[in-house]
């Protein structure tokens, strides 16, 4: 089996933890960062987590379940998407973390999705992740 891969992004934010964390929790703050897609959890690790909307015109539900959640810290949970043309299996879900930490000028805030399948996955997620993290530091630095 070849090696998973992980996608990771990082950048300061100038904000506090808890702006930046504001704008991850916040179901229409998070929806701009994430390319329009509707968000609905209760943010409780073990519930569940959708995606849904348009991507590339084709309309998707992606899902997964909110595995750690502490307030103005960690977010992670995980993601299926069946536009990925991969089974709903355990091991074709991705996991995704927000780590904030404090820095100088703000808040660092580090990105990353596990189980890449191959370094161009790896890459195109990098891309994405990088464009909703710009998305959330313009959103927090309001």
């Amino acid at each position: 089996m070849a090696q998973k891969l992980t996608a990771t992004t990082s950048g300061v934010i100038n904000a506090e933890p808890a702006g930046v964390w504001a704008v991850l929790t916040d179901p229409e703050l998070l929806s701009q960062a994430f390319f329009g897609a509707k968000v609905e959890t209760d943010w409780r690790a073990g519930s569940p987590i959708t995606f849904s909307g348009e991507w590339n015109g084709k309309s998707f539900q992606d899902k997964g379940e909110i595995v750690t959640f502490e307030p103005d810290k960690l977010l992670r949970f995980t993601h299926y998407s069946p536009l990925s043309g991969q089974p709903d299996l355990p091991e074709n879900y991705h996991t995704v973390t927000f780590a904030l930490t404090p820095a100088e000028g703000g808040t660092e805030l580090t990105i990353s999705q596990s189980n890449a399948g191959s370094e161009e996955e790896r890459t195109h997620s990098e891309a994405n992740w990088a464009q909703v993290l710009g998305t959330v530091k313009q959103l927090a630095e309001r």
